[in-house]
């Protein structure tokens, strides 16, 4: 009996489609991947530095955001400037400071001709009111569009762990 369960569970993961398993760190992006990432890289550099400038110009004008404070959600012209305002609204209203957002190795990197579509686990520290505090393997999800100045954000989520 033992025998067979082990046989069974052994044949189950190796019919696992291969895509299922997460990027290790050393694994290298492809040149295709790694320019769906750099708006990504530069919107989460422009956040974490406090540069609205570098951060929105990652963003298509009108886009959609969800994150988990109020009012949730965010779309149309000017999205990406609108949320920062009222992150900073939330963080000033709550007493959070010094938010910093690192990103670990990209759960999926699909592109589809000028459309990509980017899964990536990460972490969120800050200070509220003083204290440290962190937000441990949430998720981003980033919807993209190749455009004629490069790839840029049409859309991403924000989901907590």
């Amino acid at each position: 009996m033992h025998t067979r369960l082990v046989v069974l569970t052994v044949t189950a993961l190796a019919m696992l489609p291969q895509g299922c398993a997460a990027p290790r760190a050393n694994d290298t992006l492809s040149p295709e991947a790694t320019a769906v990432m750099a708006p990504v890289h530069q919107f989460v550099n422009g956040f974490n530095a406090g540069d609205v400038k570098a951060a929105t110009s990652a963003c298509t004008d009108a886009m959609s955001i969800i994150d988990e404070f109020p009012p949730y959600e965010w779309h149309g012209a000017g999205t990406c400037s609108k949320w920062i305002s009222a992150y900073d609204a939330d963080a000033k209203r709550n007493g959070i400071t010094d938010g910093i957002v690192t990103m670990e190795a990209p759960r999926h990197v699909d592109i589809s001709a000028d459309r990509a579509y980017v899964v990536l686990p990460v972490n969120y520290t800050y200070k509220m009111k003083g204290t440290r505090m962190q937000e441990i393997g949430s998720t981003m999800t980033f919807a993209l569009q190749q455009r004629h100045e490069g790839w840029r954000i049409t859309g991403w989520s924000w989901s907590k762990n």
